[in-house]
């Protein structure tokens, strides 16, 4: 597991050994949700809207680095 960034309350993190689509985690204190790095869809789980949005707006500038990192640990 590969903590990419963290908010004030949240962090996105990519793990190794996934099955499925190329996807990431963010994880709050309460909540988690899975998210595909192409699409940026949420695929599974749910978040607050307010940390969705500042963890999807990191991910967003930083797609080429997630989708890299997850083929680094899951190819």
């Amino acid at each position: 597991m590969v903590t990419m960034t963290r908010g004030a309350t949240w962090k996105i993190s990519v793990y190794g050994a996934e099955h499925g689509i190329p996807h990431f985690h963010i994880e709050t204190r309460r909540s988690r949700c899975t998210v595909g790095i192409h699409s940026l869809k949420v695929i599974i789980g749910e978040v607050a809207s307010r940390e969705l949005r500042e963890a999807m707006d990191w991910a967003r500038d930083h797609q080429a680095e997630l989708l890299k990192q997850w083929n680094a640990l899951n190819r």
